[in-house]
This record gives C-alpha cells, sequence and structure tokens, in this order.
C-alpha cells in the first residue's frame, strides 16, 4: 500500500460562486462551499486540523451529511488527512469522524445525547472461585530477537520481525505460547514532544522507533510466572502504511503473526538450535495450545490470522505460504477494531471494551461477539467485558505518560471535565497502573479458560457476575454468546413482537431505528448503512412485551434463561417481570429481572446490554413465548435471550466456507449500459449464506441482498451495471462488500468495479478578459462549458501577481468575504497574491454556464487602478490532477 503525500491548496474557506448584483454598499458575502480545514488537491479531497491528531485504531472518516465518503488515509505532519479516487458528487456539511465521533472545528459544541450524574457507586461482586491474576510459581526470563524484515505485498519497506519474549524457565515440558500484537500508534519520534513523532518507516536519521511492542511486559511476566511462554510483536512497518488497505492492515498483521507463528513452530521442533539465545533459555513452546492478544487494530489482525488459520486465503492474496503447524485456542482482544466484522465463529474470544475508550470510541469490538451468532457450531465462548473507567491506550505502558520511552497521551479528552472518565474528577476512572493490572487479569482469565481448559474461569468471562481479587477496583461487566447456549430469542423480521417494537439496529429510516444514534450503542456499529438483518426489541412504557419466535425454540438440559438488556446509561435499578410459556402453551413465571445502567456520558459508548439470568424450571423444554413487564419508566431494549447452562464445552470447528471478493477495473464506455461479473470466490463442504452490500457511486445508496453459496469451490459472479456516456464524468467505484450471516467466514471483504472515464474534459472560455469596475461593485466573470459534466466539477480561482500596475490589497476587498477565503485577518494589509484566499465554484452537472464574484469596498482613497489577476483550475470530479483552464484578470478604479 501506498503513502500518500499531498500537495493541497493553499486555500482556507472557499467561496461558492455566485451572482452578486452592484451595489454603492458592500455586498453581502457569498456562502462559503468548504468548511474551514478543507481543501482540494491531487486526486484528493483534504482536511487539515488545527492540532495534531495523533495515529489511533479507528478509521478518519469523511462524510457529507449523512453520506459516508471514505475513509481518509493520514500524511507525515499528522495534521493533513487525504481522502483520494473518490467521487463525492456535492461537498455539502462536511464532517470528520473517528471512531463515530465528529473532531472537525465545525463539530457541534455538544451531542443531542444527555450528560448525566453516574449512579453512585455499584455494590462490589462476589468473588471468583479462581483468581487467575495470581503470580505462579514459575521463575521467568526476558530478552528479545530481531529476525530479518518480511516483505508484504504493496509495502515499500520490510515489516520488522522484531519481539520481546517473557518465558518460564524452570517449567516441566513444553509449555503453551501466547502471543501479543499491539495496534496502530506512531511509529517514530525525535523527542519528547508530542510535536516530534511521526508515521515514518524506517525512522528518519535523528529519529527513534517507538517501542509499541514493550508495553505488555507486566501481562507477559504475570502469563510466564504460570508457565505460559510469551512473545510480543513489533508492527511498526505496518502501522506507517496500513491506512492505503482497504482492510487497514488486517491481511498483513495476519501475515506478520502467521509468519512468526512458522518460526516458533521451527524453534520448538528440530530447528531449536538455530532459535534466538531468548528463545532457547526459556521452556520450549507447544504450538498446539496457542492464545492470541491483540489491542486495537492488532485485536482485528490477530483475528484475522486465526481465520486465515482455519480456512487459508487464496495464495495470490496472502504472504504467508507455509503449513499452519499451530492450533489457536482463544483470542483476547483489547479495544479492537472490527471493520470488516468477520471474525471466525467456532475460535474462542473475549474481548475488553474500555469504557472511556477514546481512540475507538464506538467500542466496535462488540461485533465479536454479536457478529458470530447463528455461525458456525456455536460451542466457542464469544464474551465482551465492558471495563468502566478504563481508556483506549494505557493497557500499553508504551502508550502511557509516566511510563512510555516516547511521547504519548490520554486518548480520552472532553472539553469539559467528564463525570465518568476524566482523571481526577471521576471516580470511576481508573489509574494507568489499575488499568493495566486488570487488563492483565483477564488476559490470564482468557489463558485460563480457553488455553487450560479450567472452567472455574468461565464465570469472570461470561455474565455471571463475579470479579478477581486481582484486577484491584475495576469494575468489570461481563456477558457473553455460545458455550452451549440454546438460543431462545434472536430478534429476526419473523419474530412476532406485541407491547414493544422490533427495531433496526442499522436502520434505513429514522421511523425503525433502536436509537437515535447507532453510535450510542457498540451493539449497533454499522458494517454498511442501512444494514438489514440486524434486530433487537426495543421496550417502551410499562406495558408488558410479548416475544413469540417463529417456532417453539429448544431449552432442554438449560439451567436459566440468559436475556441480554440495554436500559440507558445511569439508570437506576430497573426492574422486568419475566415469564415464558412451553411448547404447550403453559405459562412460566421465572421472576424479576432487574438492571442499573451502565455509568456513562455524552462522549461513551454506554447504551450496552447486561446479562441477567433467572433459573428455568427443568420442566420448560421449549420456549414458545416470552413476556417481559417493565416495572418502571424508561426504555429499554432487549438484544437477545438464551437457554443458559454451566460449563464450556470444547470448541468443534465447523465445516465453514471461506468466502473473498474480488475486483475489476474497467472503461466507462459510451452510451449504454455494460454489466460485467465480479468474482465472489468461495470453498467449503457446506452450503452458506453471504450478505452483499452495492453501494452506488454517485447516490451513495446501498443496496443488499443475500447470496446463497454451494458446497465445493464456488465462484460467484456478481453483475453491477455500469452506464456509460459520451461526457465526461471522472472515475468511479462500485464498491461490493460481504458479510457472513450463515456457515460461512470472509476473508477479502471489499472488491466491485472501478471505471476508468474515458471521455474527454470539457473547454472552458472566462469573460471578459478584463473585467473592469468602480471600486465598491463586485468584480464579475462568466465561465463557458463547451460541453456539460455529469458530475460535480470545481473550478477553483487562485490569486496571482498582475503583469503590470498595483495590485489590489486584501484590504480593497469585503473583510468578511476575504477571511471566508483565506482563513486569514485583511490587516494588515497586502497584495491579494500574498494571501490564501481563493475561489472555489462547484459546476453542477449538466451546467454550461457558471459566474465568479469578487465583492469590492470603497476606501475613498485616490490610488488609481488596481488590477487583480487569478490562475483559473478545474478540479474532475475525482479530484484528478487540476486542469489549467486560463486567468480571470481585472481592473478596479477609484
Amino acid at each position: 500500500m501506498r503513502r500518500i503525500m499531498v500537495a493541497a491548496l493553499a486555500v482556507g474557506t472557499l467561496l461558492l460562486g455566485t451572482s452578486v448584483p452592484a451595489s454603492a454598499d458592500p455586498p453581502a458575502p457569498a456562502t462559503s462551499a468548504l468548511p474551514p480545514g478543507w481543501s482540494l488537491g491531487r486526486h484528493t479531497l483534504t482536511w487539515r486540523s488545527d492540532r495534531v491528531i495523533p495515529p489511533g485504531d479507528a478509521a478518519v472518516e469523511f462524510w457529507a451529511g449523512d453520506r459516508l465518503l471514505g475513509r481518509a488515509e493520514d500524511t507525515a505532519d499528522l495534521r493533513t488527512f487525504v481522502l483520494r479516487g473518490i467521487d463525492p458528487g456535492k461537498l455539502t456539511d462536511l464532517q470528520v469522524r473517528i471512531g463515530g465521533r465528529r473532531v472537525d472545528a465545525a463539530a457541534p459544541a455538544t451531542t443531542q445525547r444527555r450528560t448525566i450524574t453516574p449512579p453512585a457507586a455499584a455494590p462490589a461482586q462476589p468473588v471468583n472461585a479462581v483468581d487467575p491474576g495470581v503470580t505462579g510459581p514459575y521463575a521467568t526470563t526476558t530478552g528479545e530477537y530481531t529476525l530479518p524484515g518480511v516483505r508484504l505485498s504493496d509495502y515499500p519497506e520490510p515489516v520488522e520481525m522484531q519481539a520481546v519474549v517473557v518465558a518460564p524457565t524452570n517449567a516441566p515440558g513444553n509449555r503453551p505460547l501466547a502471543l501479543f500484537l499491539h495496534g496502530r500508534h506512531w511509529t517514530c519520534h525525535s523527542g519528547d514532544t508530542m510535536s516530534t513523532i511521526s508515521l515514518d518507516w524506517p525512522c528518519k536519521p535523528g529519529s527513534r522507533a517507538v517501542p509499541s511492542y514493550r508495553g505488555y511486559l507486566q501481562a507477559q511476566q504475570l502469563l510466564a510466572s504460570q508457565g505460559y511462554v510469551t512473545v510480543s510483536l513489533s508492527s511498526n512497518g505496518i502501522n506507517a502504511y496500513d491506512n492505503g488497505d482497504d482492510d487497514r492492515g488486517a491481511q498483513a498483521r495476519s501475515s506478520l503473526v502467521r509468519t512468526h507463528l512458522a518460526h516458533w513452530a521451527d524453534w520448538s521442533g528440530s530447528g531449536r538450535g538455530k532459535a534466538p539465545a531468548v528463545v532457547r533459555a526459556g521452556a520450549r513452546a507447544d504450538l498446539s495450545h496457542v492464545l492470541l492478544v491483540g489491542h486495537s487494530r492488532g485485536g482485528e489482525g490477530v483475528s484475522r490470522a486465526a481465520l486465515d488459520s482455519l480456512t487459508p486465503p487464496p495464495a495470490g492474496q496472502d504472504d504467508y505460504h507455509g503449513r499452519v503447524r499451530w492450533t489457536i485456542r482463544g483470542l483476547l482482544l483489547i479495544g479492537p477494531t472490527a471493520f470488516g466484522q468477520n471474525p471466525h465463529p467456532d475460535v474462542p474470544s473475549a474481548t475488553i471494551l474500555p469504557g472511556c475508550d477514546g481512540d475507538v470510541s464506538d467500542l466496535q469490538g462488540q461485533m465479536y461477539v454479536d457478529a458470530p451468532r447463528g455461525i458456525g457450531s456455536g460451542r466457542a465462548l464469544h464474551s465482551a467485558l465492558y471495563m468502566v473507567g478504563a481508556n483506549h491506550n494505557f493497557f500499553n505502558t508504551e502508550w502511557t505518560p509516566g511510563q512510555a520511552s516516547s511521547p504519548s497521551i490520554d486518548d480520552f479528552t472532553s472539553p469539559e471535565p467528564d463525570p465518568v472518565c476524566t482523571p481526577g474528577t471521576a471516580p470511576t476512572r481508573l489509574t494507568p497502573q489499575q488499568q493495566q493490572t486488570a487488563g492483565a487479569t483477564y488476559i490470564a482469565t482468557a489463558a485460563r479458560l480457553f488455553v487450560a481448559a479450567d472452567d472455574r474461569a468461565r464465570p469472570l468471562l461470561d455474565g455471571s457476575g463475579v470479579r478477581a481479587p486481582s484486577a484491584g477496583p475495576a469494575r468489570v461487566l461481563t456477558h457473553a454468546v455460545g458455550a452451549g447456549r440454546t438460543p431462545v430469542v434472536l430478534p429476526d423480521a419473523g419474530l412476532d413482537v406485541r407491547g414493544g417494537r422490533l427495531c433496526a439496529e442499522v436502520p434505513e429510516t429514522a421511523e425503525d431505528a433502536c436509537l437515535e444514534s447507532v453510535t450510542a450503542s457498540p451493539h449497533f456499529v454499522p458494517f454498511a448503512s442501512p444494514e438489514p438483518g440486524r434486530w433487537a426489541v426495543a421496550l417502551t412504557g410499562t406495558a408488558t412485551a410479548t416475544v413469540r419466535p417463529a417456532t417453539a425454540m429448544p431449552t432442554a438440559g438449560s439451567r436459566a434463561l440468559a436475556l441480554r438488556l440495554i436500559v440507558p446509561p445511569n439508570a437506576p435499578a430497573t426492574s422486568f417481570g419475566v415469564a415464558v410459556a412451553d411448547d404447550r402453551g403453559r405459562r412460566v413465571d421465572l421472576g424479576t429481572a432487574t438492571v442499573t445502567g451502565v455509568p456513562g456520558s455524552d462522549l461513551t459508548s454506554s447504551y450496552w446490554a447486561q446479562e441477567i439470568r433467572l433459573p428455568l424450571p427443568s420442566g420448560v423444554r421449549a420456549v414458545s413465548r416470552l413476556e417481559l413487564t417493565p416495572r418502571g419508566a424508561g426504555p429499554a431494549w432487549l438484544i437477545d435471550a438464551w437457554g443458559w447452562r454451566p460449563g464450556t464445552p470444547a470448541p468443534r470447528v465447523a465445516a465453514l466456507d471461506r468466502v473473498d471478493v474480488g475486483g475489476l477495473s474497467v472503461d466507462e464506455g459510451g452510451d449504454g449500459t455494460r454489466t460485467y461479473a465480479v468474482p465472489v470466490t468461495s470453498y467449503g463442504k457446506s452450503p452458506a449464506r453471504v450478505r452483499l452490500f452495492l453501494t452506488d457511486p454517485k447516490t451513495y445508496e446501498t443496496t443488499s441482498w443475500v447470496a446463497d453459496i454451494k458446497p465445493g469451490r464456488t465462484r460467484l459472479t456478481v453483475p453491477i451495471a455500469v452506464t456509460g456516456n459520451t461526457t465526461y464524468g471522472g472515475d468511479r467505484a462500485y464498491a461490493l462488500t460481504a458479510k457472513a450471516i450463515g456457515n460461512a467466514v470472509v476473508g477479502d471483504y471489499i472488491g466491485g468495479v472501478r471505471t476508468r472515464e474515458d471521455d474527454p474534459f470539457p473547454e472552458f472560455t472566462i469573460t471578459p478578459a478584463v473585467a473592469t469596475v468602480a471600486e465598491g461593485a463586485p468584480l464579475t466573470w462568466t465561465v463557458r462549458l463547451s460541453a456539460p459534466a455529469d458530475d460535480y466539477l470545481y473550478l477553483v480561482l487562485l490569486p496571482q501577481a498582475p503583469a503590470t500596475g498595483p495590485e489590489l490589497s486584501s484590504t480593497d476587498v469585503d473583510p468578511e468575504w476575504f477571511t471566508g477565503s483565506s482563513g486569514e485577518d485583511p490587516e494588515p494589509s497586502r497584495p491579494l497574491s500574498a494571501t490564501a484566499a481563493g475561489v472555489v465554484v462547484p459546476i453542477e452537472p449538466g451546467t454550461t454556464t457558471v459566474e465568479v464574484t469578487v465583492p469590492t469596498v470603497t476606501d475613498g482613497l485616490a490610488e488609481g487602478p488596481e488590477n487583480v489577476r487569478f490562475q483559473a483550475l478545474v478540479y474532475p470530479a475525482d479530484f484528478g490532477d487540476p486542469i489549467p483552464v486560463g486567468f480571470a484578470a481585472g481592473t478596479v478604479t477609484d
């Protein structure tokens, strides 16, 4: 993938060209086309922040109102973000969002959600029978290894093969392996302040690499003392370039992880004599028992590595080509990204959701729990751990101020003290050491359950509501799916709901929505928008909600009914009467479920479901109806309901098809519609289903449908109609994406058709050659096109020094116009060509004539004629190279 270096126009807020009548008084300034900080550049739409935006894991997204334009790439200054190769249409209501939260200068001061004083501290949870956070009996050794870098496709530089190892020295036999992978962070620094960080790779002379891979030593030492060989990988070489990948580096990280695992397989066998010294100094690793731990994009990377280990990618799409000589027993993910929302459903996982995450603030890692439902065998446990008061960065000591060897920050920020997350103000906010200790405890818990198969650790992960004393004061709320649960209510379009409402998690219309904002709940993070098939049940008022699945759901052997229920953040204890009817219609009252709102503010994603269990009588062998009676005012949402039984069955990998989406590049062609067949390849032993999403590049409307996949090696062809013409419109991308919904996993989830424009660009003429007006009147030019375009073009006028005579100055034009078009103050007076003033005129499709005006003012001084000259450039719809189309000159007289 390439790093894009952008030469952005030196134009601040750009003027929309409109006709302004001549007047003795200064005309009213025209409406701005682009907000402050936005500009057009080479093949790009660019936003420049007024502050450094440190590299993080959530994508930087450009939006036009409710229309996603795309995910931008960062540049070397860490202020400038670039979106390339797009067809944006009209650029109105531009926004920048990171993790669902606006970060641009035009962001509103407050959101529509209310900030509520959090409730009093909750009572301590009961103590679990075992505490996996207790240091084990084994002595440990620590050291590092560095191997030759690995070449990854399209990455300009080799990715480092560097890691820190902590291993037991006196543990008997071969020991399980825990592999850590950090997330996206700045790669280099030349000093101690944030102004010295960069995303270079390799680091420039005078700079040092940020050792993010050393940030998990506390957890590594804990696991090593318990008998685990641990290794934490460096991935700066991916972090520097992964924003150029459609999947933001997930496949690249998978290749890196599997390359390291292949070395460990060698070092644990006949190749041990060639292993690095630190590897030989510790116990031999058992590659049949591997735990992967990933933070941020590292979380999505290790999840992809698990998927690629079980269902290898097509050879042409993979940078690891060796055999799989390891077995991944489970995943522990910390604030992970989930851009693809396609985890492997049969690999157990536990996902920490930091309640004060200021990076991946929408807590999209919830999808590692919600997305696998109904796919795979259902035996693997998938757990979410909502850690109140934890931020994103402090799980890694190298990302923590006061502990890091390079510049670091608290990722959670707020303009005013936040009642939940501001350090020193919010009693719920954890200190860095508290957060790291809690993180290490739950990493060890995942190892204890997934790798050591000690079921006594399960209650700490599965919604049983217990705590580990080693986690200190951290309040960790959990819920889970899988591990032998049987579905009772999985909301779908066929669910009959009375006294409540079946609501869409990612709606097409506001009327169907569960919540006004999908970013308020981790459960509602979209893969595409809209996204059919994702439902919940909204409970309103005090009426009994009756929920009937299409058929009675078997619950034989279940000990309890487990509900995942959301109540608003900070809601007081809210009770619900719960009853079921069995397959014979017999109604059974199960008792009362009580839920207290998760601590939250308008800056947190705290509409999060908590697990409530009620004993289920053994005579209830199937459930045909669920009744929920709210015993308080306030809304609630049912995510799902399950028959629960204790225990952790051994995961069984189902025969799932692997699906990968292909792509084509074609010429647009002349008049008429041409249909192209985009390949969607799959292989597997069972029928499978995926949902495909196709986005129109002009309207940005997304349509979706379910594709059924036959067993065996299959090549589906998705027809994508491309309408050509004989008018210019720029390149376009018809994006095709895929998400598994039954008996499938999806690897490469992005593809489609990209059309290359093959029609000539219109010719432009500007009249008059020289516009002459008296001061106080607007300079006006008419720009004519030889033919209309079928998409927006952008006319840009940049001031240049005139060939002769005095030049019009910053104080000769309307001051509001000048400030709006340059971002500068008109004083002191200076020539326009020495300023960042400029004009942008969006040219609508079908238009052949536009007017451009520059308002002047009367200053009462006898100055003689003053001249102005603008170079005119036109940017095509895809922000390709600007095309010079002439000059607009003018003279202003006294």
